[in-house]
């Protein structure tokens, strides 16, 4: 079951005569629409949250407003209807709420509260796609790196024929080497490994 908020029924209290009735039963919609609803303050006005924020209503001076989290997925095309409304007055998705006539019809909000609910649930229970990974940039082949393999065909003729990543990984390691003495060191590794037709890290893969 759903939960009501002291704080909200204290802010219904506290609005304007004209408002109670609105608010009053803009609440009840709502918790109607979604029994396992649970009310909070945010931002100074009253908030329902189910599966995160659903919806939202608030009192002002002379009017009220209602809207939703996702108010275009919700309403859809009945949203250009109330547009220039929601535009003039800040907020919310119905329009300027003066009084109970300014509501749309029960059934109509209920629709709404129970498709906000809805596409709550589907985009919970629907499985995240993964963004692509950007592919690497090939790295440029250090001079010294050409000029080890232009003397030897057998690890030159390997090299090329390495995927990217393998090449990579050589690149890297010669590249990180601190000093002229390390990476003469690994350089002649590296030839002797690539004519053999292995990969960097061969010693740790499986076999």
């Amino acid at each position: 079951m759903g939960n009501k908020d002291a704080r909200v029924d204290a802010y219904i209290a506290a609005s304007a005569a004209f408002a109670q009735p609105v608010l009053n039963e803009l609440r009840d919609i709502v918790h109607q629409g979604c029994p396992e609803v649970e009310e909070t303050i945010k931002w100074s006005m009253p908030f329902f949250t189910c599966k995160g924020i659903l919806c939202y209503m608030a009192a002002f001076k002379e009017h009220c407003a209602f809207g939703f989290w996702k108010g275009r997925a919700v309403l859809g095309e009945a949203m250009q209807s109330s547009e220039a409304e929601r535009q003039k007055d800040g907020m919310g998705h119905i329009g300027r709420l003066t009084s109970l006539e300014d509501l749309p019809p029960r059934r109509v909000l209920l629709g709404y509260v129970k498709k906000a609910v809805k596409l709550k649930e589907e985009n919970e229970t629907s499985p995240s796609t993964p963004k692509p990974r950007a592919p690497k940039k090939a790295l440029p082949v250090p001079g010294y790196l050409a000029a080890a393999l232009k003397k030897n065909q057998k690890a030159s003729a390997a090299f090329e024929g390495f995927p990217p990543g393998r090449r990579r990984e050589y690149i890297e390691w010669l590249t990180e080497a601190k000093t002229e003495t390390t990476r003469q060191k690994r350089l002649d590794t590296a030839i002797e490994w690539i004519a053999e037709g292995k990969s960097r890290n061969w010693k740790y893969e499986k076999c």
